[in-house]
């Protein structure tokens, strides 16, 4: 049996773009020898201290109350908690659409910790700075990793870590595969930094 690489992926619940690249690692993961592994970030924490729209700083705030409560069940329970949380959350913030409606958020908690066997009370630490610190040492770890201009999602492989990929669409099967090879081709050389192009599309989840 060939060993599985491990792969790390720093997200915010809130980027719809993370969570694209999340849900593609899944299907790389069906097509080629890698373990992902969750971990978490801030945009809040990114942002706090930039010049940033004060509404976009208000939305990352917010959002600290699902990266909050991910914390906080993994402290409790157990790191697992980390993956399933995240898929239960982002799936009902961006497939279900829920993210455009913030005063929702403790209801996409809610259904969240139950989905995935977890009391509701957890909810409690969406206005809890307890677990800020360990959010803020996770966080940095992942951006000191490539570099304060750029957010999330952040992958490492081995001693290889790079910002992205940003993807508006989920590739499939091999196809999820190839980008995962080309990724990885042009990441590995340390004197690669950069390609980036205009978004000409939204993110599309299904």
């Amino acid at each position: 049996m060939t060993e599985k690489i491990p792969v790390d992926l720093w997200f915010d619940p809130s980027c719809p773009f993370a969570w694209v690249t999340s849900r593609w690692l899944l299907e790389v993961e069906k097509v080629r020898p890698i373990e992902p592994r969750w971990r978490q970030m801030s945009l809040f924490f990114l942002n706090e201290d930039k010049d940033v729209p004060e509404d976009y700083l208000q939305r990352a705030a917010r959002a600290m109350g699902s990266v909050r409560v991910i914390a906080a069940a993994a402290a409790k329970h157990g790191e697992q908690y980390i993956g399933a949380l995240y898929t239960e959350i982002g799936t009902r913030l961006h497939n279900q659409g829920m993210g455009k409606e913030p005063e929702r958020l403790q209801e996409v908690i809610e259904g969240a910790l139950e989905s995935v066997g977890l009391d509701k009370d957890l909810t409690e630490a969406m206005h809890s700075e307890e677990w800020d610190a360990g959010i803020r040492a996770s966080h940095d770890e992942g951006i000191n990793l490539v570099g304060q201009e750029v957010g999330t999602p952040i992958i490492r492989v081995g001693s290889n870590a790079f910002f992205g990929p940003v993807i508006t669409r989920i590739p499939r099967g091999e196809e999820a595969g190839t980008l995962w090879d080309g990724v990885l081709m042009v990441t590995s050389s340390e004197d690669f930094f950069e390609l980036k192009r205009t978004r000409t599309k939204r993110p599309q989840f299904d």
